[in-house]
């Protein structure tokens, strides 16, 4: 079984591609291949699959075992997978999410080297039962949240997966380790939640840390900074359009008021190709790529 690691700002992925669906042990095997110190190690497992709604449907396993709807820096390197190894050769194309539906992509390339891309994230999802969280309130703004004796006021958002938006003096140097996991299974999300600690530096500059919902920290979270530009606007604090500075890098972040969507802007890597051993691929189907 052949894999391609790549990253989006650091936000790094054990990228399959070829296969029909996803095996049934899915789940086991993001928790060996994603583990750092006895397996390749990632923050996901990815895979491009076929798709009869889409050019193809993505898949996302966390580290933990868990599923992921949705993954903004994971749909930057599928867009770039499939175009630099050929499998499509438009600049546009489309991907089929688990949480967010169908979505349109555009390559910034020199010849056929994909240099970032632009991702039409949908609409956010406001609706406090619907994010989901357990309180009826559309939506929820700058909400008080207690954990251990401690409270934090936080903004609800969807990108597809639940955010919950904290606005704290010193985005960088917050403890993240600390809160990060507590906030994440907190009684008020029951699918629990990605959690994403900022600062506002300019209406058109916020820094973020994150807390990924089954990974844990990470370099960084598409989905979040969308999440995060789209709390900050509610509270008044910046513009619809921004640079989000995350540990592993910048993403630009537009919400669009013009069809409400929200548009998130940069690049993916490919580090290496690997493989992995006949033993540790168990129910996988034949492989068999295909060319949609």
């Amino acid at each position: 079984m052949i894999f391609t690691k790549m990253h989006g700002l650091g936000n790094d992925f054990i990228v399959v591609f070829g296969e029909r669906e996803m095996p049934n042990n899915a789940s086991e095997l993001a928790v060996n291949w994603c583990n750092r110190y006895f397996g390749i190690g990632a923050d996901g497992l990815v895979f491009i699959l076929s798709s009869d709604k889409a050019d193809f449907r993505m898949r996302i396993m966390n580290p933990d075992g868990s599923e992921a709807e949705q993954c903004g820096n994971a749909i930057r390197c599928v867009a770039k997978y499939v175009y630099e190894r050929g499998y499509i050769n438009s600049l546009e194309l489309t991907v089929e999410t688990l949480g967010a539906g169908v979505q349109k992509l555009q390559l910034h390339a020199d010849g056929n080297r994909v240099r970032s891309v632009t991702v039409n994230m949908g609409e956010p999802v406001l609706e406090g039962l619907k994010v989901p969280t357990m309180l009826d309130l559309n939506p929820i703004i700058n909400h008080l949240i207690e954990v251990d004796g401690c409270q934090f006021s936080f903004t609800a958002v969807s990108m597809g997966n639940p955010h919950c938006v904290i606005f704290v003096d010193d985005a960088v140097h917050f403890d993240l380790s600390t809160w990060g996991p507590k906030l994440e299974a907190h009684s008020l999300f029951p699918n629990k939640t990605n959690v994403e600690f900022a600062t506002v530096r300019a209406r058109d500059c916020i820094d973020m840390r994150v807390w990924e919902r089954g990974a844990g920290p990470t370099l960084a979270c598409g989905t979040g900074a969308c999440a995060t530009l789209i709390a900050a606007v509610l509270n008044g604090s910046a513009d619809r359009a921004a640079t989000l500075s995350l540990k592993g890098g910048d993403l630009f972040i537009e919400w669009d008021s013009s069809d409400n969507h929200v548009y998130m802007t940069g690049p993916a890597e490919i580090v290496y190709e690997g493989e992995i051993p006949n033993e540790n691929i168990i129910c996988f189907s034949r492989r068999n790529a295909f060319h949609p």
